[in-house]
């Protein structure tokens, strides 16, 4: 599928249809979109960044950012915000940081504009703004399987120990953990007491894997609060909706 920017401005000035027409030249798919609601809805299909221009102290209304912010979310897409300085600060103090990309004063420059949708859309195709996750298993098959499912949605990582997983937080960052409850030598509930004795770790998300879902075990393993947990009967669709669910609301 061809990256798609929706250019959304309050009318289609005629330095912006230099920008989109430049960027189409250079085989960037650009068109413009009016920042109401029901026309950044319309067009969102296939949208794979959005950039906000605002022309002359324009400012998109509360309702359409609240709107813009939700489906930016919801897509993890990100926005390039163009504007005097006033204006791009404006919004940015609305936006969570996350989600800025970069920020140009006008007049735009229009190379480094380009250059900067060009190298964005490469580290997204290399993963780089995938959120990660360490599944821990002793199971092998099951720690395959898993990576199998999330592979092309996430950045996935597997350690088939508590002890290997404690070693790969020392020199990595995890977004969540998703974290087997019975696994020999240590434990799931042992691994998740060392994470929270840590400050490195301590505020790492984690969820339970288990293979025991009568109520007296999933009282034991909602007792130690991690964030959730899933048993292993999970389906890929459901637990694929689930993890896009966990992510959204923890923003």
């Amino acid at each position: 599928m061809q990256n798609s920017v929706m250019v959304l401005g309050d009318k289609e000035s005629f330095l912006m249809r230099v920008l989109i027409n430049k960027s189409n030249d250079a085989e960037i798919d650009s068109k413009f979109v009016n920042w109401n609601v029901n026309d950044i809805n319309a067009n969102w299909e296939n949208t794979s960044l959005v950039t906000l221009y605002m022309d002359d102290g324009d400012r998109p209304h509360e309702d359409v950012m609240h709107f813009l912010i939700d489906k930016l979310e919801e897509s993890d897409i990100k926005v390039i915000m163009i504007g005097e300085k006033t204006d791009t600060q404006f919004l940015c103090d609305r936006f969570p940081n996350d989600l800025v990309y970069k920020i140009f004063a006008r007049p735009v420059n229009y190379e480094e504009y380009i250059t900067t949708i060009q190298d964005m859309f490469q580290k997204a195709a290399q993963g780089e703004f995938k959120k990660s996750i360490l599944i821990v298993d002793d199971d092998t098959n099951y720690l395959m399987l898993v990576r199998e499912w999330l592979k092309d949605t996430y950045k996935v990582s597997m350690a088939n120990s508590g002890l290997q997983a404690i070693k790969w937080l020392g020199k990595n960052k995890a977004d969540l953990i998703l974290l087997d409850h019975e696994m020999p030598v240590t434990s799931g509930p042992q691994v998740l007491e060392m994470l929270r004795s840590d400050e490195e770790t301590k505020k790492i998300p984690v969820m339970f894997l288990t293979g025991k879902g009568d109520k007296e075990s999933v009282m034991k393993v909602l007792a130690l609060k991690p964030e959730g947990y899933f048993l292993k009967t999970i389906q890929k669709t459901e637990l694929l909706e689930k993890l896009g669910q966990f992510f959204i609301l923890s923003k």
